[in-house]
């Protein structure tokens, strides 16, 4: 990416403490730099289910606004696509982290009765995210897990969420301008197309 460029849709995947938020902030704070008008809001789809998660989203609310101050935060677990469409404008930079846990959200449900399968993830849910992605009128910058790379996980429901994530990913990924991997905190460019 040369400096002070940022793409209509990128994806920025990775794995755990990979960088990809800190490139996805990185590029907030760049457009916001560029005067007065933008204006940069991440979309969160985390959901504190427990103590240990209330604790992570607040360390990482602090370490955000230390780094990226302009940067306003709206939560959204589900509601993705919408949320994309009422907050896109041609001077505000989305930042969605991330698409791992709304997949989680839309996939394992805490109200999923015992013994109840979990639903599965149809290419017609997935539609209406990207062409919200597509038609969004300012930048979209989309974080998520790279999780395919080890080895097979055991339990039909671990193999099946990997799977969605994978066909989620390439989705996005093919609709996205430019796609980053990022690996020890470096990014490496597998898209892009301007």
């Amino acid at each position: 990416m040369t400096p002070g460029t940022i793409a209509k849709s990128e994806l920025i995947l990775g794995g755990q403490k990979s960088g990809k938020s800190r490139r996805a902030e990185l590029l907030a704070r760049q457009w916001l730099e560029q005067g007065t008008g933008p204006q940069a809001l991440l979309i969160a789809t985390a959901q504190p289910w427990d103590e240990e998660m209330r604790a992570r989203i607040a360390r990482h609310q602090s370490d955000r606004a230390a780094r990226v101050p302009g940067m306003v935060t709206v939560e959204e677990p589900l509601a993705l696509a919408q949320a994309i469409q009422q907050h896109s404008t041609p001077q505000t930079l989305l930042v969605v982290d991330c698409l791992t846990l709304w997949l989680t959200n839309c996939l394992m449900p805490a109200e999923l009765e015992p013994n109840q399968p979990p639903p599965r993830m149809e290419a017609a849910q997935i539609a209406p995210l990207l062409v919200a992605i597509e038609n969004a009128s300012g930048p979209v910058v989309l974080v998520g897990n790279e999780i395919g790379l080890g080895v097979i996980p055991l339990g039909s429901e671990v193999r099946a969420f990997v799977d969605a994530l994978g066909q989620l990913n390439q989705a996005v990924a093919q609709v996205c301008q430019r796609v980053t991997l990022m690996a020890a905190g470096l990014p490496l460019t597998l898209k892009d197309v301007q």
